[in-house]
């Protein structure tokens, strides 16, 4: 498996992405759902009545879900720290594959043997 480009070009695009690490910001992992409840209103028999929205993070701990109440300004700090989150496992996803080609282009592999059947 050869490298597209040269050892340089993939090291240097490999620093590209080091320094997108550099500064994340708060980092969590999970979901942010906004929840609104429908009823029928009590005040106003027939008509309904929209409640909420209700923001909720949910995330995994020790294999189990996990479920916090938060209000909208909490919302959007959470939310901005796992997208935070994403972009870093994005970046550290793209690091994975150039140093597998950094790593196939600056060192030499076994070689093949030839089987005949």
């Amino acid at each position: 498996m050869e490298g597209k480009d040269d050892p340089e070009k993939l090291r240097k695009r490999y620093e590209r992405l080091e320094a997108r690490l550099a500064r994340p910001g708060p980092i969590i992992q999970g979901t942010i759902t906004a929840r609104t409840i429908t009823r029928e209103d009590p005040r106003h028999p027939g008509k309904t009545r929209t409640l909420g929205p209700y923001y909720q993070w949910t995330f995994k701990r020790s294999a189990k879900t996990v479920t916090v109440n938060l209000s909208a300004q909490q919302a959007k700090r959470f939310q901005k720290a796992i997208d935070n989150n994403r972009r870093i496992e994005e970046v550290l996803e793209k690091m994975r594959e150039l140093s597998v080609e950094i790593l196939n282009a600056t060192t030499t592999g076994v070689a093949r043997r030839n089987r005949s059947k």
